[in-house]
């Protein structure tokens, strides 16, 4: 079991301080507030949530957790303190890093004087880069000593719905956490082994990305929801009806499938689906700033595409891909057909490696070329062999994934420019000679 010191008797404080103490850890809570030290030391919980009165006067009575305003000397008994102050927004709209750089002050000052190592974790909602770029230099100023190797650091958020806390710190969805050293990596993990979820053990940044991430995701869902109920109304049906059933589709409507950065959607549905929805919200009045948002940003999403294979420099671009995914030789409304009239309307040479669409217009089939209205000759510029396809390009792009393909566009990507809209590989990022349009 650890001793853990948790800075900021706030909600998220109180939770895991009290949840912490409950699973046997002897915990201390920390505040500048005297009246929440004085009720967490009586067995009183500061704050209203389902449950936690019971909790906290248990692990009270227990021995487990007790309350204190002495920064220094919690830092001291114990092997890892949690930074769970507010980070509220500032007035130009940025996160808020005021409280969670003062706790990181007070905290380096105790480690000056510490002799044993020391795990300091943040579980506050910052944004990428904050960890890195405000609390670690503020911890070694304060300090004296070096992050990583004198001390532990660690960035690992919550995901506590207020009403339902305690059930989803037992029960949770995700777990995610960075961490700077080994120290702090076991710490984490020891505390989350026995819980009934993947835990995602990542970089810093990552970990606080995912937080935000987490979060948009949240607000999107229901703006989107609204967004439908409005429109469904104003059309005479019942929104939360339809939301509901929607919901029920674990198979498509929330599969992660989506869920995958890369290039535009396409096909012959998505595209003309949003337009007709946002005509009929337009038709009865209701505005639709989701789906005007999600055109406007899948044409961003050509552009930006657009705008690497310029970059490249190419005067001659392979494309691995033209139909509106892999595996179909349907061209409606592809993305990818966008991109190369786009690219030859500017005077660069495209050429198709599509076995798909290949298979075709080799067999005479009948809607070989459905959908395409964009590329001129398009049957003219299909190249059925794919060492050809390279080896006659100045740029290639990756627009599908067929996988007999992937051992051999990495090793293209070693000798000529590559840009990348599926991602050919995890483990390839961008960098001189290879870019992938979200990685």
């Amino acid at each position: 079991m650890a001793k853990i010191s948790v800075f900021g008797i706030g909600y998220v404080g109180v939770v895991s301080a009290a949840c912490l103490a409950r699973d046997g850890h002897d915990v201390i809570a920390v505040d500048v507030d005297l009246g929440k030290i004085k009720a967490i030391n009586a067995g009183q919980s500061p704050i209203v949530e389902e449950g936690i009165d019971a909790l906290v006067a248990e692990v009270v009575a227990s021995g487990k957790l007790r309350a204190t305003d002495d920064f220094a000397q919690a830092v001291l008994d114990t092997d890892a303190s949690f930074i769970c102050v507010g980070t509220p927004s500032a007035p130009d709209g940025s996160v808020g890093l005021s409280y969670v750089t003062s706790v990181c002050e007070s905290i380096g000052a105790a480690l000056a004087d510490k002799a044993t190592y020391h795990s300091v974790v943040v579980r506050s909602t910052i944004v990428p880069g904050s960890t890195t770029e405000a609390c670690i230099p503020t911890l070694e100023r304060f300090s004296g000593k070096v992050a990583g190797e004198d001390f532990g650091v660690g960035y690992y958020p919550e995901f506590l719905r207020e009403s339902t806390a305690i059930a989803d710190y037992y029960d949770p969805g995700l777990i995610v956490f960075g961490y700077l050293d080994e120290g702090t990596r076991h710490i984490l993990e020891s505390l989350n082994k026995d819980l009934p979820c993947e835990m995602h053990q990542v970089d810093i940044r990552t970990a606080e990305m995912v937080k935000y991430t987490s979060n948009t995701w949240r607000a999107v869902k229901v703006t989107f929801a609204n967004e439908i109920g409005n429109i469904a109304k104003a059309s005479g049906i019942d929104g939360q009806t339809v939301m509901e059933i929607l919901c029920s589709d674990d198979k498509i409507a929330m599969s992660p499938y989506f869920m995958r950065p890369g290039f535009a959607f396409g096909g012959s549905c998505l595209p003309k689906d949003v337009r007709a929805l946002r005509y009929l919200a337009n038709s009865t009045g209701t505005p639709a700033h989701i789906l005007n948002a999600v055109l406007d940003a899948n044409e961003a999403q050509i552009a930006k595409a657009e705008q690497m294979v310029i970059d490249s420099g190419t005067k001659k671009v392979g494309f691995v891909g033209i139909s509106f995914k892999p595996g179909t030789d349907d061209l409606r409304e592809s993305p990818l057909i966008s991109l190369a009239a786009r690219l030859i309307d500017k005077g660069v040479e495209v050429n198709v490696y599509d076995p798909f669409v290949q298979e075709a217009y080799d067999t005479g089939t009948p809607g070989a070329g459905r959908g395409n209205e964009e590329v001129p000759d398009l049957e003219d510029r299909m190249v059925a062999d794919l060492d050809e396809l390279i080896e006659s390009s100045g740029t290639v792009l990756v627009g599908n994934l067929y996988k007999d393909t992937v051992e051999r566009l990495k090793s293209a990507a070693q000798n000529r420019p590559v840009v990348d809209l599926t991602r050919l590989n995890r483990e390839m990022t961008s960098n001189s000679q290879y870019q992938g349009i979200c990685w």
